[in-house]
């Protein structure tokens, strides 16, 4: 029987695809990866890339124009569950302890011990994790590493650097070359068994001018379900009308960007084409974004006034209880 994830908390706080039964996919350890439903496109230009690296394959979910995908019947359901009064957060800005830090090292890195709590959903080590690797401020204390030669990301939950090596609540491996999804009933470092920085708002991609991958999520109610790319669920309620892990929203078309500027316009127009995955449980529309001190707060602000009745659901695949 499969262990829920422990809980989780927002930091200070899809609709997907019908795909084959077979995401930052899973060390290969996944028996199947997904194939997009026709009508989809990949992200243009291809992959994001990230320290050279690719960030999945284009035709990976994360990187699909889901703009002119179909609205699921239960839309209307789903945003009033999650709140179609109450607005969006940034889940980061410009304090050294807002968002989600991340880091990267050579294919040179030594690897270290690792164990973990949920030794059964994780990832065996050794991971390269070096001792200083910057650990998520807050109750969830994520470790994200890339290693940027052999392109594989490494996510661990609830972290701790101990002598040696390193105690974990949960960790997963992801290749970035690969469609290959965890294994099913599998968490990863979030509740959802997502990747976590492949879904991050980064800005180097806003000041750029363009985020071309979906994002990621939290909501408080989620029920005892996923859909894919999501391969595990964290509540115990049975309610259909809320979002199962793995839905994807977007930005509705009609919503009109033009009072917006700058850093808020780039992410609210990659919400339009690319929508964002629920990834975990935590503060209703908070979005995910690295740790970086040069974010500006007054720019981020402007997100808090789009309210969840400006989002749709893009059609669900299969539902997995």
């Amino acid at each position: 029987m499969t262990r829920p994830a422990p809980p989780r908390r927002g930091t200070v706080l899809t609709a997907v695809l019908a795909w084959s039964l077979a995401a930052c996919g899973a060390g290969g350890s996944s028996p199947g990866a997904p194939t997009p439903a026709a009508g989809n496109a990949p992200a243009p230009g291809g992959s994001p890339t990230l320290m050279g690296c690719p960030v999945f394959p284009a035709d990976n979910p994360w990187n699909l124009d889901v703009s002119a995908d179909p609205v699921d019947p239960r839309s209307d359901a789903y945003i009033a569950s999650i709140g179609a009064g109450t607005f969006l957060h940034a889940d980061f800005g410009s304090p050294a302890e807002y968002g989600i830090p991340w880091t990267s090292v050579p294919g040179t890195q030594p690897k270290v011990p690792m164990s973990f709590d949920y030794d059964d959903e994780s990832d065996p080590g050794p991971y390269p994790f070096p001792p200083d690797a910057p650990i998520e401020a807050g109750g969830d204390r994520h470790v994200l590493v890339l290693d940027r030669e052999a392109c594989k990301l490494y996510e661990t939950y609830d972290s701790r650097y101990q002598g040696s090596g390193w105690h974990c609540g949960s960790g997963a491996v992801f290749d970035l070359r690969s469609n290959a999804l965890r294994p099913e009933t599998w968490t990863s470092a979030d509740a959802a068994g997502l990747p976590i920085l492949p879904g991050l708002v980064r800005r180097d991609e806003v000041k750029a001018g363009e985020i071309r991958h979906a994002l990621r999520f939290t909501v408080q109610r989620t029920q005892r379900a996923y859909v894919h790319p999501a391969t595990h669920f964290a509540s115990s309620s049975t309610d259909p009308d809320r979002p199962p892990m793995g839905l994807r929203v977007r930005l509705k078309a009609s919503y009109d960007l033009s009072r917006f500027r700058g850093d808020a316009r780039v992410i609210l127009a990659a919400l339009k084409r690319y929508g964002m995955f629920v990834a975990d449980n935590g503060g209703d529309w908070f979005i995910s974004g690295e740790t970086n001190r040069q974010w500006d707060d007054d720019d981020l602000d402007q997100l808090k006034t789009v309210p969840g009745s400006a989002f749709e659901v893009v059609r669900l695949g299969p539902i997995y209880r």
